[in-house]
């Protein structure tokens, strides 16, 4: 490494350090501090700064922000101060509980882990003596606030640290302004700003990650962006052509057909070339669902049976127990014998689970920054290089494929997202959203902590002072009055600016349940309908609206209604073309990411890190590029439909589809494109003149159509126009729609003149 050895002359932040730290870091054997260490311990040690802490994973963030606080901590002769450590899941939490009390039990600070599984008598042990280090979800921090309001000012009054880990995940999110309503809240039952300190190995604005960590900040913030070496990255993309399952004889009644009879052939070819290439090792093979999480773990099993070896793939989503999901974990850090899991999102905050040897990825990742953080377990023993796998099916094209199929959508996604990896960009947060639904959580549990509170304190509070700026007066006068009329909240006597607000019989009811301390719904799947039939579930990340097209189940389906309240979309066949094999109904994609899969289509050079099938494939997305003229054609008919050639991520073009839809056209997001089924370019040309001039009236008015705008836990206690801004804000971009349009027809009438 390139920082100094900790305990030379020129290691000026080692010496800042408590001797029993220092003591300690020599007991490890450490010959020096880390980038991001060294840099820390002058930053934090004093306590009278907010920092962030940037660095990849296993780079040394958390010893990076515990040495120099923990050094603050032993000033006094006996620990009388106390650290909030705020973590987004019990896992990390017993994880750095471990960590931590193997770094102070020497100190003598007690560490304390506060969640579901912590016995009753470490609680009240912390709740006596409120010193040391806290280790807390923000659901329990915000179960703190309201059961013990009133003992808060006491148990917090030493509190000389706020430390946030895995910062990045909460950016943007309903837990994110939770968490931000929840330290304001802690600043002001202390009574003074307590610095905050921010962990993240994966940030793509500093500024934003500042902002979040303490909007309006009347104090800089020093942030520290780890300065290590690269890390090697070996990287390649194998191509696959989709074949059907390969059951091909009549079974009896009674029997089942063998799972690799069953699923698509080309699903068994992928998993027996990860079997190949991972078997032996351990390895993360992240596919995209948790339904291929299962099929994928059990495919891979079943060939470890077949051969002779013991399982060496394990599955881990949020859907298993948290003893399934601990058996798994247990089988990756033991080290002792080769495992790997087949996980969803739920391996990529920073769980210990010991080194991988790679990673794979089965389709496109959800993001570039998923893909930072999922590729930071590999490659962590010394000399060893990170090493990332990516497997791409893609259809057999036929004479009525569709444009995504043609386009190699979901290889060239996936090549796109490497090479922006490779560039060092990932996506910033998208921050910005109103998030009234956490707004309301928010004043029920203030009303609970206080025993009563007044509108104008709730608006200072949360609004003037707190995370949620955006709100309007009128916005939050209407959803005071909503929660009124739904017995949520009443008013005592005294007028609207003296009169206490205090819970009504259904807000007590609500509030005193364990369900209240979640500021998110974990239930974000909408079962699919079609007659009498269930179809099965699937995440819904786009507006719905009637007479819309979706593809699910290898099949395209137009929607007939939506029930919002009970999740359930009801849909008839469509009589469509052939449905895409990669229908991009996961992750929402960046713009960044989709100018990147234009710039990839529009070379000529070969991507290096491709198989030879995965070349043929892209030189086929490549020949249809050109003879389409998508480098300078932004409208086209393809098939029976026109296609607008946005190159957009989907928030604009889910806007722009939103838009076109309330003109009475027939338009669904495709990726790239956003596609419109009429019978000629006239009618669209004439709606996208239209859309160019919209006000923001008019936009607003476009959402009234948009079935599925619950989609916050308390969503359901809103009026409807804020919770349809409230949509807007978090999932469209309708400003940007309106542009786009103007640039469609721009590029239209240069490309005719042309």
């Amino acid at each position: 490494m390139s920082s100094p050895a900790s305990g030379s002359t020129d290691s000026r932040s080692f010496d800042l350090l408590d001797e029993r730290i220092r003591r300690w870091i020599w007991r490890e054997g450490w010959t020096e501090l880390r980038d991001a260490q060294e840099r820390a311990v002058p930053a934090l040690i004093g306590a009278d700064r907010d920092v962030i802490i940037a660095a990849a994973t296993a780079a040394g963030k958390t010893e990076a922000a515990f040495l120099p606080i923990l050094s603050n901590l032993l000033r006094d002769e006996r620990c009388v101060g106390s650290v909030l450590y705020i973590s987004p899941l019990k896992a990390l939490i017993n994880d750095q509980w471990l960590r931590l009390e193997r770094l102070c039990e020497s100190l003598d600070i007690p560490v304390t882990g506060w969640h579901g599984d912590v016995s009753a008598g470490r609680k009240q042990r912390f709740l006596k003596h409120s010193a040391g280090v806290l280790l807390i979800t923000p659901e329990s921090l915000e179960a703190l606030f309201v059961n013990r309001g009133s003992s808060l000012a006491s148990i917090f009054s030493a509190l000389r640290y706020v430390v946030v880990d895995e910062l990045h995940a909460f950016i943007g999110s309903e837990r994110g302004m939770q968490l931000q309503s929840l330290m304001h809240r802690v600043d002001r039952v202390c009574g003074r700003a307590v610095p905050r300190v921010g962990l993240s190995a994966t940030l793509g604005d500093m500024q934003l990650a500042a902002n979040f960590l303490r909007a309006r900040a009347t104090r800089p913030i020093d942030i520290i962006e780890s300065a290590s070496a690269d890390q090697e990255l070996k990287v390649l993309i194998k191509g696959f052509v989709e074949k059907g399952a390969r059951l091909d004889f009549d079974l009896a009644p009674d029997e089942r057909p063998a799972l690799e009879d069953d699923v698509p052939g080309s699903t068994l070819e992928v998993a027996n070339q990860i079997y190949r290439a991972l078997r032996g090792s351990n390895n993360l093979i992240f596919p995209n669902s948790r339904r291929l999480v299962e099929n994928y773990a059990s495919l891979l099993r079943r060939a470890c049976e077949r051969d002779g070896y013991p399982n060496e793939f394990w599955p881990h989503h949020g859907s298993l127990s948290k003893e399934l999901r601990e058996e798994t974990e247990r089988a990756l850090k033991a080290g002792d014998r080769p495992a790997s899991a087949v996980c969803t999102t739920t391996l990529e905050l920073g769980i210990d689970i010991g080194a991988v040897k790679s990673v794979a990825q089965i389709g496109p990742p959800p993001s570039v920054a998923s893909l930072r953080q999922r590729l930071g377990r590999s490659g962590r023993r010394k000399g060893e290089a990170a090493i990332l796998r990516c497997y791409c099916v893609e259809a057999e094209l036929r004479d009525d494929s569709d444009f995504s199929d043609r386009l190699r959508e979901g290889l060239v996604q996936s090549i796109a997202m490497v090479r922006l990896l490779l560039q060092r960009w990932f996506e910033p947060p998208r921050a910005g959203g109103l998030h009234p639904s956490t707004l309301v959580q928010q004043i029920l549990s203030i009303i609970a902590e206080r025993g009563g509170v007044t509108a104008v304190e709730l608006w200072q509070t949360l609004v003037v002072d707190g995370p949620f700026d955006s709100i309007d007066k009128p916005a939050f006068a209407a959803i005071l009055h909503s929660l009124g009329s739904r017995d949520l909240i009443v008013q005592e006597k005294g007028g609207l600016k003296g009169g206490l607000l205090l819970h009504g019989s259904a807000g007590e009811r609500i509030v005193n349940h364990y369900e209240f301390y979640a500021s998110f719904s974990s239930d974000d799947e909408f079962r699919v309908v079609a007659g009498s039939r269930q179809l099965g579930s699937l995440p819904v990340t786009h507006p719905l609206t009637p007479g819309q097209s979706i593809i699910f189940a290898g099949q395209r389906w137009r929607v007939q209604d939506v029930d919002a309240e009970r999740k359930t979309v009801f849909v008839h066949p469509d009589r469509g073309g052939a449905p895409p094999v990669f229908d991009g109904t996961g992750a929402r994609v960046h713009d960044e990411v989709r100018r990147e899969m234009f710039r990839v289509l529009a070379e000529t050079e070969p991507v290096v890190f491709l198989d030879t099938k995965g070349r043929a494939l892209l030189d086929e997305a490549r020949r249809y590029f050109a003879s389409a003229n998508l480098a300078t054609r932004s409208i086209f008919v393809e098939g029976n439909s026109v296609m607008l050639a946005t190159w957009a991520g989907d928030w604009l073009n889910d806007a722009l589809v939103v838009l076109l839809r309330a003109e009475n056209l027939d338009a669904w997001n495709q990726g790239p494109a956003v596609s419109v089924r009429v019978s000629g370019v006239g009618a669209v040309r004439d709606a996208l003149q239209r859309i160019s001039t919209m006000t923001v009236s008019e936009t607003t008015a476009a959402l009234q159509a948009i079935q599925n705008v619950d989609n916050e836990k308390w969503d359901w206690t809103l009026p409807d126009n804020v919770k349809r801004s409230a949509y807007a804000s978090l999932r469209l971009d309708m400003a940007g729609a309106v542009t786009e349009a103007r640039r469609l027809l721009l590029a239209d009438r240069v490309s005719t003149d042309g």
